[in-house]
Protein backbone atom coordinates (compact mmCIF):
# COMPACT_ATOMS: atom_id res chain seq x y z
CA UNK A 1 0.00 0.00 0.00
CA UNK A 2 3.02 2.41 -0.21
CA UNK A 3 2.01 3.85 -3.85
CA UNK A 4 -1.32 5.06 -2.34
CA UNK A 5 0.89 8.25 -0.69
CA UNK A 6 3.34 8.99 -3.76
CA UNK A 7 2.99 12.03 -4.74
CA UNK A 8 4.33 14.70 -8.12
CA UNK A 9 6.97 17.07 -7.91
CA UNK A 10 5.43 20.73 -7.56
CA UNK A 11 8.83 21.69 -9.99
CA UNK A 12 7.94 19.00 -12.31
CA UNK A 13 4.67 20.44 -13.86
CA UNK A 14 7.03 23.62 -14.43
CA UNK A 15 8.69 21.54 -17.11
CA UNK A 16 8.13 20.13 -20.35
CA UNK A 17 6.05 17.11 -20.34
CA UNK A 18 6.94 14.44 -23.20
CA UNK A 19 4.83 14.51 -26.07
CA UNK A 20 2.63 17.32 -27.72
CA UNK A 21 1.67 20.34 -25.26
CA UNK A 22 -1.73 22.10 -25.67
CA UNK A 23 -0.71 25.39 -27.40
CA UNK A 24 -0.71 28.37 -24.93
CA UNK A 25 -3.39 30.81 -26.45
CA UNK A 26 -5.35 32.52 -23.86
CA UNK A 27 -4.92 35.54 -21.50
CA UNK A 28 -6.75 37.15 -19.40
CA UNK A 29 -9.64 38.30 -20.80
CA UNK A 30 -10.49 35.22 -21.89
CA UNK A 31 -10.12 33.12 -18.69
CA UNK A 32 -12.40 35.95 -17.45
CA UNK A 33 -15.08 35.12 -20.16
CA UNK A 34 -14.30 31.85 -19.42
CA UNK A 35 -15.32 31.94 -15.69
CA UNK A 36 -18.42 34.26 -16.25
CA UNK A 37 -19.90 31.87 -18.99
CA UNK A 38 -19.32 29.04 -16.77
CA UNK A 39 -20.52 30.07 -13.86
CA UNK A 40 -23.80 32.59 -15.06
CA UNK A 41 -25.97 29.75 -16.73
CA UNK A 42 -28.77 27.05 -15.56
CA UNK A 43 -28.24 28.50 -11.87
CA UNK A 44 -29.15 31.91 -12.13
CA UNK A 45 -31.33 31.06 -14.68
CA UNK A 46 -32.91 28.04 -13.77
CA UNK A 47 -32.13 26.67 -10.17
CA UNK A 48 -33.10 30.30 -9.00
CA UNK A 49 -36.95 28.81 -9.03
CA UNK A 50 -36.04 25.21 -7.22
CA UNK A 51 -34.09 26.79 -4.53
CA UNK A 52 -36.71 29.46 -4.00
CA UNK A 53 -38.84 26.61 -3.56
CA UNK A 54 -36.97 24.95 -0.80
CA UNK A 55 -36.08 28.29 0.68
CA UNK A 56 -38.53 30.74 0.10
CA UNK A 57 -37.31 34.37 -0.38
CA UNK A 58 -34.60 33.61 1.95
CA UNK A 59 -32.84 31.70 -0.95
CA UNK A 60 -31.11 35.25 -0.77
CA UNK A 61 -29.36 33.84 2.38
CA UNK A 62 -28.57 30.80 0.19
CA UNK A 63 -27.02 32.61 -2.61
CA UNK A 64 -24.73 34.11 -0.51
CA UNK A 65 -23.76 31.53 2.00
CA UNK A 66 -23.34 29.49 -1.56
CA UNK A 67 -20.98 32.61 -2.54
CA UNK A 68 -19.16 32.64 0.75
CA UNK A 69 -17.66 29.10 0.36
CA UNK A 70 -17.19 29.43 -3.30
CA UNK A 71 -15.37 32.88 -3.38
CA UNK A 72 -12.98 31.53 -0.05
CA UNK A 73 -12.35 27.70 -2.61
CA UNK A 74 -11.94 30.85 -5.56
CA UNK A 75 -8.98 32.15 -3.54
CA UNK A 76 -6.96 28.93 -2.60
CA UNK A 77 -7.88 27.77 -6.58
CA UNK A 78 -5.85 31.36 -7.60
CA UNK A 79 -3.03 30.63 -5.45
CA UNK A 80 -2.49 26.56 -6.10
CA UNK A 81 -3.01 26.92 -9.73
CA UNK A 82 -0.51 29.87 -10.23
CA UNK A 83 1.77 27.12 -8.35
CA UNK A 84 0.98 24.11 -10.73
CA UNK A 85 0.21 25.67 -14.01
CA UNK A 86 -0.80 22.24 -15.79
CA UNK A 87 -3.84 20.87 -16.89
CA UNK A 88 -5.80 19.17 -14.25
CA UNK A 89 -6.90 21.48 -11.49
CA UNK A 90 -7.91 20.16 -7.90
CA UNK A 91 -6.98 16.79 -9.76
CA UNK A 92 -3.29 17.90 -10.15
CA UNK A 93 -3.17 20.00 -7.13
CA UNK A 94 -4.27 17.03 -4.83
CA UNK A 95 -1.64 14.58 -6.77
CA UNK A 96 1.20 17.06 -6.12
CA UNK A 97 0.24 17.97 -2.05
CA UNK A 98 -2.16 14.90 -1.00
CA UNK A 99 -1.18 11.51 -2.82
CA UNK A 100 -2.05 9.92 -5.77
CA UNK A 101 -4.97 7.88 -3.76
CA UNK A 102 -6.39 10.98 -3.06
CA UNK A 103 -6.05 12.40 -6.42
CA UNK A 104 -7.68 9.53 -7.61
CA UNK A 105 -10.65 9.86 -5.87
CA UNK A 106 -10.46 13.92 -6.23
CA UNK A 107 -10.24 13.55 -10.13
CA UNK A 108 -12.76 10.51 -9.84
CA UNK A 109 -15.39 13.03 -8.34
CA UNK A 110 -13.69 16.09 -11.35
CA UNK A 111 -15.24 13.69 -14.08
CA UNK A 112 -18.80 13.04 -11.92
CA UNK A 113 -18.84 16.90 -11.83
CA UNK A 114 -18.04 17.97 -15.11
CA UNK A 115 -20.54 15.33 -16.49
CA UNK A 116 -23.15 16.17 -14.82
CA UNK A 117 -22.88 19.85 -15.24
CA UNK A 118 -22.60 20.13 -18.95
CA UNK A 119 -26.04 17.11 -18.76
CA UNK A 120 -27.63 19.87 -16.47
CA UNK A 121 -26.96 22.67 -18.12
CA UNK A 122 -28.02 20.96 -21.73
CA UNK A 123 -31.15 20.22 -20.31
CA UNK A 124 -31.69 23.68 -18.66
CA UNK A 125 -31.08 25.02 -21.85
CA UNK A 126 -33.72 22.45 -23.60
CA UNK A 127 -36.22 23.66 -21.22
CA UNK A 128 -35.58 27.44 -22.59
CA UNK A 129 -35.42 26.59 -25.95
CA UNK A 130 -38.74 24.77 -25.98
CA UNK A 131 -40.25 27.73 -24.08
CA UNK A 132 -38.89 30.08 -26.62
CA UNK A 133 -40.15 27.64 -29.51
CA UNK A 134 -43.10 27.62 -28.19
CA UNK A 135 -43.30 31.76 -27.94
CA UNK A 136 -42.80 31.44 -31.87
CA UNK A 137 -46.00 28.83 -32.12
CA UNK A 138 -43.88 25.89 -32.91
CA UNK A 139 -44.91 23.28 -30.37
CA UNK A 140 -42.31 20.32 -30.46
CA UNK A 141 -43.93 16.72 -28.62
CA UNK A 142 -42.88 15.53 -25.43
CA UNK A 143 -41.50 12.94 -26.88
CA UNK A 144 -38.36 14.47 -28.41
CA UNK A 145 -38.20 17.01 -25.40
CA UNK A 146 -38.00 15.31 -22.32
CA UNK A 147 -36.76 12.05 -20.69
CA UNK A 148 -38.92 9.01 -19.35
CA UNK A 149 -39.37 10.35 -16.15
CA UNK A 150 -41.85 12.91 -17.91
CA UNK A 151 -45.43 11.06 -18.95
CA UNK A 152 -45.15 10.75 -22.95
CA UNK A 153 -41.25 11.77 -22.74
CA UNK A 154 -38.73 9.52 -24.73
CA UNK A 155 -35.69 11.30 -24.85
CA UNK A 156 -34.58 15.10 -25.08
CA UNK A 157 -33.66 15.86 -27.99
CA UNK A 158 -32.65 19.69 -27.90
CA UNK A 159 -30.21 18.93 -25.02
CA UNK A 160 -28.65 16.13 -26.85
CA UNK A 161 -28.32 18.66 -30.06
CA UNK A 162 -26.45 21.50 -28.23
CA UNK A 163 -23.88 19.10 -26.44
CA UNK A 164 -23.21 18.16 -30.42
CA UNK A 165 -23.03 21.92 -31.36
CA UNK A 166 -20.52 22.33 -28.73
CA UNK A 167 -18.19 19.92 -28.96
CA UNK A 168 -17.71 20.34 -32.47
CA UNK A 169 -16.90 24.08 -31.66
CA UNK A 170 -14.10 22.94 -29.24
CA UNK A 171 -12.74 20.64 -31.93
CA UNK A 172 -12.52 24.12 -34.15
CA UNK A 173 -9.58 25.03 -31.57
CA UNK A 174 -9.28 26.90 -28.25
CA UNK A 175 -8.31 30.16 -29.09
CA UNK A 176 -11.16 30.03 -31.99
CA UNK A 177 -13.70 28.43 -29.01
CA UNK A 178 -12.72 31.09 -26.41
CA UNK A 179 -13.08 33.96 -28.65
CA UNK A 180 -17.21 33.55 -29.37
CA UNK A 181 -17.58 32.47 -25.77
CA UNK A 182 -16.97 36.16 -24.57
CA UNK A 183 -19.26 37.31 -27.87
CA UNK A 184 -22.00 34.82 -25.74
CA UNK A 185 -21.02 36.03 -22.59
CA UNK A 186 -22.03 39.63 -22.83
CA UNK A 187 -25.40 38.70 -24.46
CA UNK A 188 -25.91 36.33 -21.71
CA UNK A 189 -24.86 39.37 -18.98
CA UNK A 190 -26.39 42.08 -20.54
CA UNK A 191 -30.09 39.67 -20.87
CA UNK A 192 -29.95 39.29 -16.97
CA UNK A 193 -29.03 43.79 -16.39
CA UNK A 194 -32.27 43.98 -18.90
CA UNK A 195 -34.33 41.68 -16.66
CA UNK A 196 -33.41 43.34 -13.50
CA UNK A 197 -34.30 46.92 -15.22
CA UNK A 198 -37.83 45.81 -15.99
CA UNK A 199 -38.18 43.56 -12.83
CA UNK A 200 -37.11 46.00 -10.31
CA UNK A 201 -40.27 48.94 -11.23
CA UNK A 202 -42.42 46.00 -9.95
CA UNK A 203 -40.73 45.35 -6.69
CA UNK A 204 -43.19 45.13 -3.78
CA UNK A 205 -41.81 43.61 -0.68
CA UNK A 206 -44.62 42.30 0.66
CA UNK A 207 -43.10 38.85 -1.79
CA UNK A 208 -39.97 39.03 1.14
CA UNK A 209 -42.91 38.13 3.68
CA UNK A 210 -42.57 35.08 5.06
CA UNK A 211 -39.01 35.41 4.83
CA UNK A 212 -38.18 31.92 5.84
CA UNK A 213 -40.99 29.99 5.55
CA UNK A 214 -39.46 26.33 5.90
CA UNK A 215 -36.84 27.19 8.36
CA UNK A 216 -32.73 26.91 8.50
CA UNK A 217 -32.86 23.94 7.65
CA UNK A 218 -29.90 21.70 8.77
CA UNK A 219 -27.55 18.74 7.43
CA UNK A 220 -29.63 15.80 6.98
CA UNK A 221 -28.88 12.15 9.12
CA UNK A 222 -25.58 10.87 6.52
CA UNK A 223 -26.91 8.47 4.07
CA UNK A 224 -30.23 8.69 6.77
CA UNK A 225 -32.68 7.09 3.52
CA UNK A 226 -30.64 3.86 4.07
CA UNK A 227 -31.21 3.79 8.01
CA UNK A 228 -34.22 4.97 8.65
CA UNK A 229 -36.27 2.99 5.15
CA UNK A 230 -37.72 6.41 4.80
CA UNK A 231 -37.35 9.08 2.40
CA UNK A 232 -35.76 12.88 3.28
CA UNK A 233 -37.09 15.95 2.14
CA UNK A 234 -35.07 18.08 2.48
CA UNK A 235 -35.93 21.99 3.08
CA UNK A 236 -34.82 25.36 4.38
CA UNK A 237 -32.08 27.89 3.40
CA UNK A 238 -29.44 24.94 3.60
CA UNK A 239 -31.10 22.90 1.67
CA UNK A 240 -31.25 25.40 -1.17
CA UNK A 241 -27.86 26.44 -0.38
CA UNK A 242 -26.71 23.13 -1.51
CA UNK A 243 -28.67 22.83 -4.19
CA UNK A 244 -28.07 26.72 -5.36
CA UNK A 245 -23.64 26.26 -4.93
CA UNK A 246 -24.69 24.54 -8.59
CA UNK A 247 -24.81 28.68 -9.42
CA UNK A 248 -21.75 29.67 -8.32
CA UNK A 249 -18.74 27.35 -9.59
CA UNK A 250 -17.39 26.91 -12.97
CA UNK A 251 -14.79 29.38 -12.07
CA UNK A 252 -12.88 25.99 -11.27
CA UNK A 253 -12.69 25.33 -14.83
CA UNK A 254 -10.46 28.51 -15.67
CA UNK A 255 -7.46 26.36 -13.43
CA UNK A 256 -7.93 23.04 -16.17
CA UNK A 257 -6.77 25.88 -18.89
CA UNK A 258 -3.47 27.03 -17.15
CA UNK A 259 -1.18 24.76 -19.83
CA UNK A 260 -3.04 26.77 -22.36
CA UNK A 261 -2.86 30.46 -20.77
CA UNK A 262 -0.02 32.86 -21.94
CA UNK A 263 0.98 34.00 -18.44
CA UNK A 264 -0.53 31.84 -15.84
CA UNK A 265 1.29 33.17 -12.93
CA UNK A 266 -0.60 36.59 -13.30
CA UNK A 267 -3.85 35.53 -15.76
CA UNK A 268 -5.46 32.76 -13.87
CA UNK A 269 -5.43 34.40 -10.72
CA UNK A 270 -7.66 37.48 -12.47
CA UNK A 271 -10.00 34.76 -14.43
CA UNK A 272 -10.86 33.19 -11.29
CA UNK A 273 -11.05 35.50 -8.43
CA UNK A 274 -13.04 38.40 -11.13
CA UNK A 275 -15.09 36.08 -12.10
CA UNK A 276 -16.20 35.00 -8.66
CA UNK A 277 -16.65 38.96 -7.68
CA UNK A 278 -18.94 39.71 -10.82
CA UNK A 279 -21.28 36.87 -10.62
CA UNK A 280 -21.66 36.66 -7.00
CA UNK A 281 -22.62 40.92 -7.33
CA UNK A 282 -25.01 40.03 -10.20
CA UNK A 283 -26.55 36.89 -8.98
CA UNK A 284 -27.75 38.52 -5.94
CA UNK A 285 -29.46 41.31 -7.57
CA UNK A 286 -30.89 39.59 -9.59
CA UNK A 287 -32.64 36.98 -7.56
CA UNK A 288 -33.72 40.09 -5.24
CA UNK A 289 -35.51 41.32 -8.42
CA UNK A 290 -36.99 38.59 -9.22
CA UNK A 291 -38.61 37.83 -5.65
CA UNK A 292 -39.49 41.61 -4.80
CA UNK A 293 -41.61 41.10 -8.57
CA UNK A 294 -43.52 38.18 -8.56
CA UNK A 295 -44.63 35.70 -5.26
CA UNK A 296 -41.92 32.81 -4.94
CA UNK A 297 -44.50 30.20 -5.70
CA UNK A 298 -45.45 31.26 -8.75
CA UNK A 299 -42.49 31.01 -10.42
CA UNK A 300 -40.67 27.91 -8.22
CA UNK A 301 -41.48 24.74 -9.78
CA UNK A 302 -40.90 26.60 -13.68
CA UNK A 303 -37.94 25.47 -15.91
CA UNK A 304 -37.68 29.38 -17.54
CA UNK A 305 -38.39 31.06 -13.98
CA UNK A 306 -37.09 34.72 -15.04
CA UNK A 307 -39.27 34.29 -18.81
CA UNK A 308 -42.37 33.45 -16.34
CA UNK A 309 -41.83 36.59 -13.92
CA UNK A 310 -41.70 38.91 -17.04
CA UNK A 311 -44.94 36.97 -18.76
CA UNK A 312 -46.89 37.56 -15.76
CA UNK A 313 -45.70 40.88 -15.66
CA UNK A 314 -47.22 41.61 -18.87
CA UNK A 315 -43.47 41.83 -20.79
CA UNK A 316 -44.17 38.85 -22.87
CA UNK A 317 -41.90 40.57 -25.86
CA UNK A 318 -39.01 40.96 -23.01
CA UNK A 319 -39.88 37.51 -21.86
CA UNK A 320 -39.15 36.16 -25.06
CA UNK A 321 -36.13 38.26 -25.63
CA UNK A 322 -35.29 36.66 -21.95
CA UNK A 323 -35.63 33.07 -23.51
CA UNK A 324 -33.23 33.99 -26.87
CA UNK A 325 -30.46 35.23 -24.71
CA UNK A 326 -30.81 32.12 -22.91
CA UNK A 327 -30.87 29.61 -25.79
CA UNK A 328 -28.21 31.75 -27.43
CA UNK A 329 -25.72 32.24 -24.47
CA UNK A 330 -26.45 28.85 -22.07
CA UNK A 331 -23.94 26.86 -24.50
CA UNK A 332 -21.11 29.08 -22.72
CA UNK A 333 -21.65 27.00 -19.46
CA UNK A 334 -21.63 24.04 -21.55
CA UNK A 335 -18.51 25.07 -23.42
CA UNK A 336 -16.63 26.05 -20.38
CA UNK A 337 -17.03 22.49 -18.53
CA UNK A 338 -16.77 20.34 -21.74
CA UNK A 339 -13.32 22.23 -22.09
CA UNK A 340 -12.47 21.70 -18.58
CA UNK A 341 -13.64 17.76 -18.65
CA UNK A 342 -11.50 17.19 -21.58
CA UNK A 343 -8.29 18.62 -19.76
CA UNK A 344 -9.18 17.12 -16.66
CA UNK A 345 -8.87 13.75 -18.60
CA UNK A 346 -5.74 14.60 -20.37
CA UNK A 347 -4.32 15.24 -16.93
CA UNK A 348 -5.19 11.79 -15.80
CA UNK A 349 -4.22 10.30 -18.88
CA UNK A 350 -0.82 11.40 -19.01
CA UNK A 351 0.06 10.12 -15.39
CA UNK A 352 -0.93 7.14 -16.65
CA UNK A 353 -4.11 6.63 -14.64
CA UNK A 354 -6.09 6.37 -17.51
CA UNK A 355 -5.26 5.28 -20.56
CA UNK A 356 -2.51 6.85 -22.22
CA UNK A 357 -4.48 6.99 -25.53
CA UNK A 358 -6.86 9.45 -24.33
CA UNK A 359 -3.89 11.76 -24.28
CA UNK A 360 -3.72 12.45 -27.96
CA UNK A 361 -3.51 16.19 -29.00
CA UNK A 362 -4.99 17.21 -32.56
CA UNK A 363 -2.92 18.77 -34.88
CA UNK A 364 -5.14 21.61 -33.76
CA UNK A 365 -4.09 21.56 -30.30
CA UNK A 366 -6.93 19.97 -28.60
CA UNK A 367 -7.56 17.30 -26.96
CA UNK A 368 -9.58 15.67 -29.49
CA UNK A 369 -10.32 11.80 -28.49
CA UNK A 370 -11.33 13.23 -24.55
CA UNK A 371 -13.73 15.68 -26.04
CA UNK A 372 -15.67 13.57 -27.97
CA UNK A 373 -15.86 10.70 -25.53
CA UNK A 374 -16.96 13.17 -22.68
CA UNK A 375 -19.59 14.14 -25.51
CA UNK A 376 -21.20 10.91 -25.87
CA UNK A 377 -21.37 10.24 -22.43
CA UNK A 378 -23.05 13.70 -21.31
CA UNK A 379 -25.13 13.58 -24.28
CA UNK A 380 -26.85 9.93 -23.31
CA UNK A 381 -27.36 11.84 -19.55
CA UNK A 382 -28.60 14.88 -20.57
CA UNK A 383 -31.33 12.86 -22.96
CA UNK A 384 -32.61 11.25 -19.86
CA UNK A 385 -32.11 12.29 -16.48
CA UNK A 386 -34.34 15.30 -14.86
CA UNK A 387 -32.62 18.81 -14.13
CA UNK A 388 -33.02 18.69 -10.27
CA UNK A 389 -31.47 15.21 -10.30
CA UNK A 390 -28.42 16.02 -12.14
CA UNK A 391 -27.68 19.31 -10.56
CA UNK A 392 -27.29 17.49 -7.12
CA UNK A 393 -25.52 14.93 -8.33
CA UNK A 394 -23.08 16.77 -10.16
CA UNK A 395 -22.73 19.29 -6.49
CA UNK A 396 -21.40 16.41 -4.61
CA UNK A 397 -18.34 15.84 -7.20
CA UNK A 398 -17.47 19.17 -7.06
CA UNK A 399 -17.47 19.43 -3.00
CA UNK A 400 -15.19 16.77 -2.68
CA UNK A 401 -13.02 18.62 -5.00
CA UNK A 402 -13.49 22.42 -3.38
CA UNK A 403 -12.57 20.52 -0.25
CA UNK A 404 -9.55 18.70 -1.61
CA UNK A 405 -8.00 22.66 -2.70
CA UNK A 406 -9.20 23.37 0.53
CA UNK A 407 -6.86 21.13 2.39
CA UNK A 408 -4.07 21.01 -0.30
CA UNK A 409 -3.79 24.78 0.02
CA UNK A 410 -3.64 24.89 4.37
CA UNK A 411 -1.05 21.77 3.56
CA UNK A 412 1.22 23.03 1.20
CA UNK A 413 1.32 26.41 3.34
CA UNK A 414 2.81 24.50 6.12
CA UNK A 415 4.72 21.81 4.39
CA UNK A 416 6.09 24.22 2.03
CA UNK A 417 5.77 28.26 3.08
CA UNK A 418 8.75 29.60 1.54
CA UNK A 419 7.95 28.19 -2.18
CA UNK A 420 7.46 30.88 -4.65
CA UNK A 421 3.71 32.33 -4.66
CA UNK A 422 2.87 34.30 -7.51
CA UNK A 423 -0.51 34.98 -5.74
CA UNK A 424 -1.24 34.64 -2.49
CA UNK A 425 -4.45 34.05 -0.40
CA UNK A 426 -5.24 36.62 2.09
CA UNK A 427 -5.91 34.78 5.40
CA UNK A 428 -5.01 31.51 4.02
CA UNK A 429 -6.06 29.20 7.13
CA UNK A 430 -9.23 31.33 7.12
CA UNK A 431 -9.92 30.81 3.68
CA UNK A 432 -9.09 27.08 3.89
CA UNK A 433 -11.21 26.62 6.83
CA UNK A 434 -14.06 28.17 5.30
CA UNK A 435 -13.74 25.84 2.17
CA UNK A 436 -13.39 22.48 4.14
CA UNK A 437 -16.16 23.05 6.85
CA UNK A 438 -18.94 24.74 3.99
CA UNK A 439 -18.20 21.51 1.70
CA UNK A 440 -19.04 19.14 4.22
CA UNK A 441 -22.04 20.68 5.68
CA UNK A 442 -23.42 21.41 2.08
CA UNK A 443 -22.65 17.81 1.35
CA UNK A 444 -24.89 16.48 4.15
CA UNK A 445 -27.10 18.97 3.05
CA UNK A 446 -27.71 17.44 -0.12
CA UNK A 447 -30.12 14.19 -0.55
CA UNK A 448 -29.55 11.15 1.57
CA UNK A 449 -30.01 9.59 -1.96
CA UNK A 450 -27.36 11.43 -3.67
CA UNK A 451 -24.69 11.05 -1.09
CA UNK A 452 -25.67 7.40 -1.41
CA UNK A 453 -25.09 7.70 -5.28
CA UNK A 454 -21.87 9.83 -5.14
CA UNK A 455 -20.52 6.91 -2.55
CA UNK A 456 -21.47 3.87 -5.07
CA UNK A 457 -19.52 6.05 -7.63
CA UNK A 458 -16.60 6.41 -5.70
CA UNK A 459 -16.16 3.01 -5.08
CA UNK A 460 -16.52 1.83 -8.59
CA UNK A 461 -13.58 4.08 -9.11
CA UNK A 462 -11.11 2.83 -6.06
CA UNK A 463 -12.10 -0.95 -7.76
CA UNK A 464 -10.56 0.82 -11.16
CA UNK A 465 -7.87 2.75 -9.26
CA UNK A 466 -6.40 -0.58 -7.29
CA UNK A 467 -7.20 -3.19 -9.94
CA UNK A 468 -6.00 -1.03 -12.97
CA UNK A 469 -4.56 2.80 -12.42
CA UNK A 470 -2.37 1.67 -9.51
CA UNK A 471 0.07 -0.39 -11.48
CA UNK A 472 -0.10 1.67 -14.52
CA UNK A 473 0.80 4.79 -13.17
CA UNK A 474 3.38 7.29 -14.56
CA UNK A 475 4.94 7.25 -11.13
CA UNK A 476 4.62 3.51 -10.48
CA UNK A 477 7.39 2.46 -13.70
CA UNK A 478 8.89 6.30 -13.30
CA UNK A 479 9.71 6.67 -9.61
CA UNK A 480 12.21 8.79 -9.44
CA UNK A 481 9.82 11.06 -10.80
CA UNK A 482 7.79 11.70 -7.37
CA UNK A 483 8.17 14.35 -5.27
Amino acid sequence: MAFWNRRKSIDAMHQASDGPRLKATLSWPHLLALGVGAIVGTGILTLIGVGAGLAGPAVMISFALAGLVCACAALAYAELSTMMPQAGSAYAYSYAVLGELVAWIVGWSLILEYSLVVSAVAVGWSGYAVGFLTGLGIDLPTALTAGPHVAGGMVNLPAVAIIGLVTGLLLLGTRESATLNAILVVIKVAALIAFVAIALPAFDAANFTPFMPNGFGAPALPFGELITGQPAVQTGVMAAAAIIFFAFYGFDAISTAAEETKKPERDLAIGIVGSMLICTVLYLVVAAAAIGARPVASFADSPEPLALILREMGQGTAAQWIAASAVIALPTVLLAFLFGQSRIFLGMARDGLLPTSLAKISSRGVPAVVTVFTAIVVAALAGVMRLDELASLANAGTLAAFAAVGVCLIVLRLRDPNRVRKFRAPLWWLVGAITIVGCVVFFFSLRPSTQMWFVVWNAVGLVIYFLWSARNARLAKNPDQAA
